[in-house]
């Protein structure tokens, strides 16, 4: 590798691993999230073009963090006028402190709960993290999001703005809030995850995005025992990637080759959820992890215990209840009672009609008389899953199950 390329390298890492802490250290010092955007910017095209002249420091995050606190100061001081921006400058010019290991997560922590405040429209929550903490361009989250560019720079303007205008304040909750806040963060970032991981392409990255987040938030919260549930449940997940589709078609769970798995990721994702369990705080995001690790565990489909996870899905129930959790559970019923006490499940949720419209409904019903001998009235579900999977590869997959019928 030559020079410029290891420096390139570097730089890459260090965006990756350091631009939420530069950028939360600097919101944390000047309140103002353009600014300290704008000069984490400049903070990285700088280390491309010095690093390579004197060398890649040993402190990369302190390096970039110092180097953005002076262009701060220095556009302050060119432009400062008015009382907010002279406060800004005042706090940038005080002997600057080298941030500590423990005061730099504290900013990121304080971050990611800015970010994700209720008061937030949720789409907001989940641009503003990917832009502030991962460091996604406007561009980016926009391609991701299938917005044009200019909706989702709005939208990011719009929520910096009501962060200052409704006086959100840059902080850790104290502990009466932090429950509620933090189910805020975790919803975020399981839809991050989500997005990368249901899509075909284009959108893949989302899904390593969240991954990286959650690793965060368990090194910032260390005690938060659902933050290590949701880190095991996307890593369990992830690790069925490869497996997923063939040659653009879905592949049921049953019938993924397990070989592809990835049994490094299962491993850290098992003993992240033993760290959760031993916390004896239980919540819904173990609970699906602990479901994700019957299958993971399993050395086959025969061998899944569904039993197991019947009970999982109904304390999932008692604790989050919702439609898609009992479809879910539904079908764990049918695997571990029988498809006639599944099936019976299924029906009752579309008589209660709260899932019209919604594709695995009908979906679920049709492998469930498929696999009851009832070929007739599944090709009638199947051909109704069909007019609503919303992707190509969800559509191949039923459409192959209809044609076997």
């Amino acid at each position: 590798m030559t020079a410029p390329e290891a420096v390139r390298v570097a730089v890459d890492a260090a965006y990756r691993n350091e631009w939420g802490q530069v950028v939360a250290t600097l919101i944390g010092l000047t309140g103002n999230w353009d600014l300290a955007e704008d000069c984490a910017q400049d903070a990285f095209a700088a280390a491309l073009a010095t690093w390579g002249r004197d060398g890649i420091p040993d402190r990369p995050g302190a390096w970039l963090t110092t180097t953005a606190r002076h262009r701060a100061t220095d556009r302050l001081r060119r432009d400062a006028t008015g009382a907010a921006k002279l406060r800004q400058l005042a706090v940038l010019e005080r002997d600057p402190v080298e941030p500590t290991a423990q005061e730099i997560p504290d900013e990121r922590l304080r971050l990611i709960f800015t970010c994700c405040h209720p008061a937030l429209p949720f789409p907001a929550r989940v641009a503003l993290t990917l832009r502030t903490l991962a460091g996604l361009s406007t561009g980016e989250i926009a391609k991701a999001f299938l917005t044009a560019e200019p909706t989702m720079a709005q939208r990011l303007v719009r929520a910096k703005r009501k962060i200052v205008e409704a006086g959100i304040p840059y902080r850790v909750p104290p502990a009466e809030l932090l429950p509620h806040r933090l189910t805020a963060v975790l919803a975020v970032l399981y839809l991050i995850f989500n997005e990368g991981y249901d899509e075909e392409d284009g959108r893949r990255a989302l899904a390593a995005e969240g991954v990286y987040l959650a690793r965060t938030l368990v090194r910032l919260m260390p005690a938060e025992p659902e933050a290590r549930g949701l880190l095991a449940l996307m890593l369990l997940l992830e690790a069925r990637r490869a497996s997923r589709t063939d040659d653009g078609v879905l592949v049921t769970l049953e019938n993924q080759d397990r070989s592809q798995w990835d049994r490094a990721l299962i491993a850290e994702g098992l003993t992240a959820l033993d760290e959760a369990l031993a916390m004896r705080r239980s919540g819904p995001y173990q609970v699906q992890a602990a479901i994700a690790a019957c299958h993971a565990t399993a050395p086959d489909a025969a061998a899944t215990d569904w039993p197991q996870i019947a009970a999982l899905y109904a304390e999932l129930t008692r604790m989050a209840p919702s439609p898609v959790v009992e479809l879910n559970r539904a079908v764990a019923v049918a695997m571990a009672d029988g498809i006639p006490a599944g099936l019976a499940l299924v029906d009752e949720l579309a008589e209660s009609g709260e899932l019209d419209g919604y594709y695995l409904l009908p979906a679920t019903r049709a492998d469930l008389l498929r696999r009851d001998g009832r070929r007739a009235e599944a090709a009638t579900s199947y051909e109704e899953a069909l007019r609503l999977a919303p992707t190509d590869a969800e559509r191949r997959y039923l459409a192959g199950r209809l044609s076997e019928l």
